[in-house]
């Protein structure tokens, strides 16, 4: 019989810290000397500019003119003087992530595929408003992912590391650059990237300590300025650290449900062997802040005979009982070699019935950019393995699922990049 470690025990806070530190990302700062100023907390960077003999103002004057106006370089700091520019520019440095291919749906959801400065590989999805002139951005928080769920394909990549809070940060900066949307748009300013969903590669608990650092910095009202009930968090059910995201964070909260029996769930989620069902929902019960007002979503990919019955829907409804929340019913996005299929679309309505004639709304979320495996558990680069030769790599970065050698080569991205801008 396997004993499973208490949730909220030190031990096992320790484990899931451990595990983290074994897979950090790279150090801030370059092989030059110089310091990478984005994903530092406002403290570190007060720090720094006191290292440096300035006053504490100028680290609120850079904040400003990094999240706020989006500069990326010194000299476009109007109010500081050109000699502390220059000075500023010796020591530090404003960085973004490096877009290398854009491949656009015929739905207008467009996949970013982002390299970093260690030359790994991430994706980030950007799926606008089919209304309104807004959108959503799902971003990555680990380069692959160790939970190896079997209806996922970012699932299939080995986790190679984290990403820093600048590298999650960078991300969102990165799309704002490409859809031009700086200053920071105020008031009731419609925003396009208005919206920031942490579904993209990896788990994000598992990298939580440079997800919260990020999600500050995304949050800070002198910045980017993100509303808290703009930004959810989706975990598969890393119970320990998901009270810390409702007391620390308090931002939305999403799980990947999935299943709602242990066996299924085990073959489906491994997650689940070490965190059970019962584990799972009891920490969605204590969730700080849950309400009417503000529900947990229940994301659950409808799999073709495999998790959508009658029994199964009622199952959930049982589960569920008492927690403010929903129910995502996502259909499932057939990728490259996967072995599970749809759920028919009147096994979906059915299941969709059952759980709102409880009481729980049930919405159908439609695939958005399926066509260039942009949708839910669609994610995946191929960075992890084996570089093609050495005279094809000078013009192709990776061979990610969409970054042909025609679409991938620094010749071929800059003008491909103007013709997909809105």
């Amino acid at each position: 019989m396997t004993v499973l470690a208490e949730p909220h025990s030190s031990l096992e806070q320790a484990r899931i810290l451990a595990k983290a530190a074994a897979f950090a990302p790279p150090s801030p700062r370059m092989e030059d000397g110089r310091l990478d100023l984005v994903g530092l907390s406002r403290t570190e960077l007060e720090s720094e500019i006191r290292e440096i003999g300035e006053q504490p103002f100028r680290a609120r004057q850079l904040w400003h003119w990094i999240y706020h106006h989006g500069v990326r370089n010194f000299s476009e700091c109007s109010n500081i003087a050109k000699p502390l520019q220059q000075r500023f520019s010796e020591r530090f440095v404003i960085s973004r992530p490096e877009v290398v291919a854009v491949e656009q749906s015929s739905d207008g959801t467009k996949k970013f595929l982002m390299r970093f400065r260690d030359g790994q590989m991430a994706e980030t999805v950007y799926i606008p408003d089919l209304e309104d002139a807004r959108g959503t951005v799902c971003v990555s928080s680990q380069i692959g992912c160790t939970l190896s769920c079997r209806f996922c394909h970012t699932g299939t990549q080995k986790l190679v590391r984290n990403l820093s809070a600048a590298e999650i940060v960078g991300q969102f900066m990165a799309l704002r650059d490409f859809y031009g949307e700086w200053p920071t748009p105020q008031g009731g300013t419609p925003r396009l990237l208005s919206n920031i969903v942490f579904m993209g590669m990896g788990e994000p608990l598992y990298n939580y300590e440079n997800v919260a650092k990020a999600l500050r910095i995304l949050m800070d009202g002198e910045g980017i300025g993100l509303s808290r009930r703009r930004i959810t968090l989706s975990t598969a059910g890393v119970v320990p650290v998901m009270q810390r995201v409702g007391e620390e964070l308090g931002v939305n909260l999403a799980v990947s449900l999935h299943a709602v029996r242990d066996s299924l769930r085990d073959e489906l989620v491994p997650l689940n062997r070490k965190y059970p069902l019962a584990q799972l929902i009891e920490a969605c019960r204590r969730y700080p802040g849950a309400s009417n007002a503000r529900r947990i979503t229940f994301e659950y990919v409808m799999l073709r005979d495999v998790n959508d019955s009658e029994a199964d829907a009622k199952e959930l409804v049982r589960l569920i009982k008492g927690i403010p929340c929903k129910v995502n019913l996502i259909p499932f996005n057939p990728w490259p070699g996967s072995s599970f299929a749809p759920s028919t679309p009147e096994a979906l309505e059915r299941f969709a019935e059952i759980i709102m004639a409880a009481g729980y709304a049930a919405p159908v979320r439609m695939p958005r950019g399926a066509d260039i495996l942009a949708a839910c558990g669609q994610l995946r680069t191929a960075c992890g393995r084996a570089r093609r030769a050495d005279a094809e790599a000078k013009n192709i970065y990776c061979s990610s699922p969409f970054a042909s050698p025609a679409s991938a080569s620094e010749g071929s991205i800059q003008p491909m990049l103007p013709s997909l801008r809105r």
